[in-house]
Protein backbone atom coordinates (compact mmCIF):
# COMPACT_ATOMS: atom_id res chain seq x y z
CA UNK A 1 0.00 0.00 0.00
CA UNK A 2 1.24 3.34 -0.95
CA UNK A 3 1.44 6.05 1.81
CA UNK A 4 0.30 9.36 0.21
CA UNK A 5 -0.21 12.56 2.00
CA UNK A 6 -2.82 15.67 1.35
CA UNK A 7 -1.60 18.94 0.39
CA UNK A 8 -4.51 21.48 -0.78
CA UNK A 9 -6.25 19.05 -2.89
CA UNK A 10 -3.87 16.34 -3.83
CA UNK A 11 -2.48 13.49 -2.76
CA UNK A 12 1.11 13.45 -3.23
CA UNK A 13 3.14 9.86 -2.67
CA UNK A 14 5.93 9.66 0.80
CA UNK A 15 8.09 7.67 -0.82
CA UNK A 16 11.89 7.46 -1.46
CA UNK A 17 14.19 7.41 -4.96
CA UNK A 18 15.48 4.07 -4.27
CA UNK A 19 11.56 3.04 -3.82
CA UNK A 20 10.37 4.68 -6.31
CA UNK A 21 12.77 2.84 -8.85
CA UNK A 22 12.18 -0.51 -7.22
CA UNK A 23 8.51 0.06 -7.62
CA UNK A 24 7.92 2.15 -10.94
CA UNK A 25 7.14 -0.26 -13.71
CA UNK A 26 3.69 1.13 -15.18
CA UNK A 27 1.76 3.92 -15.37
CA UNK A 28 2.29 7.53 -15.34
CA UNK A 29 4.48 9.65 -13.82
CA UNK A 30 3.57 13.37 -12.93
CA UNK A 31 5.52 15.82 -10.72
CA UNK A 32 4.00 18.53 -8.79
CA UNK A 33 5.71 22.02 -8.00
CA UNK A 34 4.63 25.58 -6.67
CA UNK A 35 3.18 26.20 -9.98
CA UNK A 36 1.40 22.99 -10.50
CA UNK A 37 -0.21 23.33 -7.30
CA UNK A 38 -1.56 26.96 -8.39
CA UNK A 39 -3.02 25.91 -11.94
CA UNK A 40 -4.57 22.82 -9.57
CA UNK A 41 -6.76 25.52 -8.00
CA UNK A 42 -8.29 26.78 -11.22
CA UNK A 43 -8.15 23.79 -13.85
CA UNK A 44 -10.63 21.18 -13.48
CA UNK A 45 -9.37 18.91 -16.42
CA UNK A 46 -5.85 18.87 -14.72
CA UNK A 47 -7.30 18.28 -11.45
CA UNK A 48 -9.06 15.15 -12.82
CA UNK A 49 -5.77 13.88 -14.34
CA UNK A 50 -4.15 14.23 -10.76
CA UNK A 51 -6.82 12.48 -9.13
CA UNK A 52 -6.17 9.17 -11.82
CA UNK A 53 -2.76 9.21 -11.50
CA UNK A 54 -0.89 6.50 -9.65
CA UNK A 55 2.51 8.01 -9.32
CA UNK A 56 2.73 11.92 -7.23
CA UNK A 57 5.49 12.76 -5.95
CA UNK A 58 7.10 16.03 -4.70
CA UNK A 59 8.78 17.62 -6.90
CA UNK A 60 10.02 21.12 -4.96
CA UNK A 61 11.95 22.41 -1.37
CA UNK A 62 9.44 24.51 -1.82
CA UNK A 63 6.51 21.85 -1.85
CA UNK A 64 8.13 19.86 0.70
CA UNK A 65 8.57 22.75 3.16
CA UNK A 66 4.80 23.34 3.05
CA UNK A 67 4.09 19.57 3.98
CA UNK A 68 6.86 19.72 7.13
CA UNK A 69 4.73 22.86 7.95
CA UNK A 70 1.76 21.51 7.96
CA UNK A 71 3.02 18.78 10.33
CA UNK A 72 3.23 15.98 7.16
CA UNK A 73 6.69 15.30 6.08
CA UNK A 74 7.69 13.36 2.79
CA UNK A 75 10.96 11.13 2.81
CA UNK A 76 12.60 12.65 0.35
CA UNK A 77 11.88 15.65 -2.62
CA UNK A 78 12.03 13.58 -5.99
CA UNK A 79 12.98 16.53 -8.93
CA UNK A 80 11.94 14.87 -12.30
CA UNK A 81 15.27 15.89 -13.72
CA UNK A 82 16.66 14.11 -10.75
CA UNK A 83 14.69 11.00 -11.17
CA UNK A 84 15.21 10.67 -14.91
CA UNK A 85 18.87 9.72 -14.74
CA UNK A 86 18.10 7.76 -11.89
CA UNK A 87 16.05 5.83 -13.73
CA UNK A 88 17.45 5.18 -17.21
CA UNK A 89 20.76 4.08 -15.26
CA UNK A 90 19.32 1.65 -12.80
CA UNK A 91 17.79 0.34 -16.12
CA UNK A 92 20.52 0.02 -18.25
CA UNK A 93 20.88 -3.73 -18.39
CA UNK A 94 16.95 -3.77 -18.82
CA UNK A 95 16.24 -4.62 -22.39
CA UNK A 96 12.56 -4.41 -21.86
CA UNK A 97 13.04 -0.43 -21.25
CA UNK A 98 13.52 1.28 -24.20
CA UNK A 99 12.72 5.62 -24.54
CA UNK A 100 11.17 7.76 -26.32
CA UNK A 101 11.76 11.38 -25.41
CA UNK A 102 9.20 13.57 -26.96
CA UNK A 103 9.95 17.77 -26.84
CA UNK A 104 11.90 20.19 -26.23
CA UNK A 105 13.39 22.54 -29.02
CA UNK A 106 14.28 21.17 -32.78
CA UNK A 107 17.53 18.79 -32.22
CA UNK A 108 17.14 19.24 -28.66
CA UNK A 109 16.02 15.95 -27.72
CA UNK A 110 18.18 13.93 -30.13
CA UNK A 111 20.54 15.95 -28.79
CA UNK A 112 19.48 14.19 -25.20
CA UNK A 113 19.57 11.20 -26.85
CA UNK A 114 22.82 10.79 -27.66
CA UNK A 115 24.16 11.67 -24.48
CA UNK A 116 22.01 9.41 -22.52
CA UNK A 117 22.88 6.51 -25.15
CA UNK A 118 26.32 7.23 -24.57
CA UNK A 119 26.34 7.42 -20.85
CA UNK A 120 24.56 4.31 -20.74
CA UNK A 121 25.93 2.24 -22.92
CA UNK A 122 23.63 1.46 -25.01
CA UNK A 123 20.61 2.71 -27.22
CA UNK A 124 18.26 2.85 -24.48
CA UNK A 125 16.94 5.92 -25.84
CA UNK A 126 15.45 4.27 -29.56
CA UNK A 127 13.74 7.30 -30.68
CA UNK A 128 12.60 10.85 -30.09
CA UNK A 129 10.52 14.03 -31.53
CA UNK A 130 10.20 17.80 -31.26
CA UNK A 131 7.17 18.92 -31.65
CA UNK A 132 6.10 22.14 -33.27
CA UNK A 133 4.72 24.67 -31.62
CA UNK A 134 1.15 25.01 -30.56
CA UNK A 135 1.11 20.90 -31.46
CA UNK A 136 -1.66 20.27 -29.03
CA UNK A 137 -3.91 21.83 -31.03
CA UNK A 138 -3.36 20.19 -34.37
CA UNK A 139 -5.16 16.52 -34.45
CA UNK A 140 -3.22 15.18 -37.38
CA UNK A 141 0.62 15.96 -35.82
CA UNK A 142 -0.82 14.52 -32.55
CA UNK A 143 -1.63 11.27 -34.34
CA UNK A 144 1.31 11.50 -35.86
CA UNK A 145 3.57 11.73 -32.96
CA UNK A 146 1.72 8.79 -31.41
CA UNK A 147 2.15 6.48 -34.50
CA UNK A 148 6.20 7.17 -34.51
CA UNK A 149 6.02 6.20 -31.36
CA UNK A 150 4.28 3.18 -31.10
CA UNK A 151 6.54 2.48 -34.19
CA UNK A 152 9.89 3.14 -32.38
CA UNK A 153 9.01 -0.11 -30.04
CA UNK A 154 9.43 2.27 -26.92
CA UNK A 155 8.05 1.05 -23.59
CA UNK A 156 8.87 4.49 -21.81
CA UNK A 157 7.43 8.08 -23.11
CA UNK A 158 9.38 11.20 -21.41
CA UNK A 159 7.18 14.11 -22.48
CA UNK A 160 8.82 17.29 -21.69
CA UNK A 161 6.51 20.29 -23.10
CA UNK A 162 6.03 22.34 -20.03
CA UNK A 163 2.83 22.01 -17.38
CA UNK A 164 -0.05 21.78 -17.84
CA UNK A 165 0.13 20.54 -21.56
CA UNK A 166 1.76 17.66 -20.88
CA UNK A 167 0.03 15.77 -18.46
CA UNK A 168 -3.03 16.27 -20.71
CA UNK A 169 -0.87 15.20 -23.61
CA UNK A 170 -0.38 11.67 -21.91
CA UNK A 171 -4.05 11.42 -20.79
CA UNK A 172 -5.46 12.22 -23.99
CA UNK A 173 -3.87 9.41 -26.47
CA UNK A 174 -2.10 6.87 -24.12
CA UNK A 175 -4.41 4.81 -24.54
CA UNK A 176 -3.58 4.53 -28.35
CA UNK A 177 -0.17 3.67 -27.30
CA UNK A 178 -0.40 -0.14 -26.22
CA UNK A 179 3.41 -1.05 -26.21
CA UNK A 180 4.34 1.85 -23.94
CA UNK A 181 3.76 0.80 -20.08
CA UNK A 182 5.51 4.02 -18.30
CA UNK A 183 4.46 7.96 -19.25
CA UNK A 184 6.88 10.49 -17.35
CA UNK A 185 5.68 14.17 -17.41
CA UNK A 186 8.92 16.08 -17.00
CA UNK A 187 8.84 19.73 -18.04
CA UNK A 188 12.54 20.73 -18.88
CA UNK A 189 14.22 17.38 -18.48
CA UNK A 190 15.24 16.84 -22.06
CA UNK A 191 16.56 20.37 -21.81
CA UNK A 192 18.67 19.58 -19.25
CA UNK A 193 19.94 16.40 -20.38
CA UNK A 194 21.10 17.67 -24.19
CA UNK A 195 22.86 20.45 -21.55
CA UNK A 196 20.94 23.26 -23.16
CA UNK A 197 19.62 23.95 -19.43
CA UNK A 198 21.20 23.98 -16.70
CA UNK A 199 20.10 23.12 -13.66
CA UNK A 200 21.06 24.98 -10.12
CA UNK A 201 24.30 24.35 -8.36
CA UNK A 202 24.04 21.61 -5.78
CA UNK A 203 23.86 24.29 -2.94
CA UNK A 204 21.19 26.61 -4.33
CA UNK A 205 19.04 22.97 -4.79
CA UNK A 206 19.92 22.30 -0.84
CA UNK A 207 18.97 26.30 0.19
CA UNK A 208 15.27 25.64 -2.23
CA UNK A 209 16.65 28.33 -4.54
CA UNK A 210 16.54 26.13 -7.54
CA UNK A 211 13.49 28.43 -9.18
CA UNK A 212 15.51 31.92 -8.34
CA UNK A 213 18.28 30.16 -10.58
CA UNK A 214 16.30 29.54 -12.93
CA UNK A 215 14.36 32.97 -13.23
CA UNK A 216 17.69 34.52 -13.68
CA UNK A 217 18.55 32.19 -16.87
CA UNK A 218 15.08 32.97 -17.99
CA UNK A 219 13.83 35.70 -16.79
CA UNK A 220 11.34 36.62 -19.91
CA UNK A 221 9.37 33.45 -19.04
CA UNK A 222 9.36 32.47 -15.36
CA UNK A 223 10.02 35.80 -13.62
CA UNK A 224 6.06 36.34 -13.81
CA UNK A 225 5.13 32.79 -12.46
CA UNK A 226 7.73 32.94 -9.57
CA UNK A 227 7.05 36.46 -8.39
CA UNK A 228 3.49 36.73 -9.22
CA UNK A 229 1.36 33.72 -9.82
CA UNK A 230 2.63 31.16 -7.63
CA UNK A 231 2.66 34.09 -4.30
CA UNK A 232 -0.97 32.89 -3.70
CA UNK A 233 0.98 28.92 -2.55
CA UNK A 234 1.73 30.49 1.16
CA UNK A 235 -1.61 31.97 1.07
CA UNK A 236 -3.47 28.38 0.40
CA UNK A 237 -1.06 26.64 3.05
CA UNK A 238 -1.77 28.96 5.58
CA UNK A 239 -4.98 28.44 5.27
CA UNK A 240 -4.87 24.91 4.82
CA UNK A 241 -3.28 25.23 8.06
CA UNK A 242 -5.92 26.36 10.28
CA UNK A 243 -7.98 24.39 8.89
CA UNK A 244 -9.85 26.92 6.26
CA UNK A 245 -8.89 25.90 3.06
CA UNK A 246 -11.62 24.33 0.87
CA UNK A 247 -11.05 22.02 -2.67
CA UNK A 248 -12.60 24.72 -5.32
CA UNK A 249 -14.20 21.42 -6.95
CA UNK A 250 -15.64 20.51 -4.11
CA UNK A 251 -14.69 16.97 -3.29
Amino acid sequence: MKRTVKLLNIDILDISTEELLQSFDEGVLITPNVDHLIKLQKDAELYQIYQQTDWVICDSKIVQLGLKFLGKPVKEVIPGSSFFPAYYNFHRNNEAVNIFLMGAAEGIAEKAAAKINQKVGREIVIDHYSPTYGFEKNEQECLDIVDKINQSGATVLVVGVGAPKQEKWIFKYKHLMSGVKVFMALGATIDFEAGTLKRAPVLMQKLSLEWLYRMWKEPGRLWKRYMVDDLPFFTLIFKEKRGVYKNPFGN
